[in-house]
């Protein structure tokens, strides 16, 4: 069986309001949960375009074991994407569309939105910036459970986002050394 991942004359609507509220921090739309996790990842300008790599080919999504099929292997606005991870019959298919790309000189990513049949409804944005700490990833998202069995799940589905939040960023982390020690040759 084959995943068809719609193209853009068969664009089906976001399951959640407003579309594009992850572009500035700040509470969550009424019943939503938020979640904002953010990490130094390097200091460098040649960490600032691993890191931007990374994560606008969606090396974050991978790390966790999900594998994104879209007919781009880079994050643009309007892009399906279908997260899926699993096998047979127990293959979770989690349909997202790309609702924003943030490329300014010091600050790179995207946003992505969910939209019907995925478990969750809300939005979630995965950016990296240079800041006076150095470049900082951030997970930064609002979303609350679309399936009854993830409401029952309560408290530890909220805790389960927040450590996803932070396994996306450790793995930036590692993809900047990563890059650092093929630079340097170590």
């Amino acid at each position: 069986m084959s995943l068809v991942v719609p193209g853009p004359g068969s664009q089906p609507a976001f399951t959640y309001a407003p579309v594009g509220g992850t572009r500035e921090p700040g509470a969550p739309p009424d019943g939503y949960r938020a979640v904002r996790e953010r990490r130094r990842v390097g200091g460098t300008e040649a960490d600032l375009e691993a890191a931007a790599a990374f994560v606008l080919g969606f090396g974050m999504q991978r790390a966790l074991g999900l594998d994104p099929v879209a007919v781009s292997p880079v994050a643009v606005e309007g892009l399906t994407v279908v997260l899926t991870a699993g096998v047979g019959p127990l293959r979770l298919r989690a349909p997202t569309r790309v609702v924003y790309v943030v490329d300014e000189p010091d600050r790179r990513g995207f946003a992505y939105g969910t939209l019907p049949g995925h478990p969750e409804s809300g939005e979630e944005l995965f950016l990296v910036e240079r800041t006076a700490e150095g470049v900082v990833a951030e997970v930064r998202a609002f979303s609350r459970p679309a399936w009854g069995l993830l409401r029952a799940a309560g408290p530890a589905g909220r805790l389960a986002q927040r450590l996803a939040a932070r396994r996306y960023l450790a793995a930036c982390a590692r993809a900047c050394a990563a890059a650092r020690g093929s630079r340097t040759g170590e």
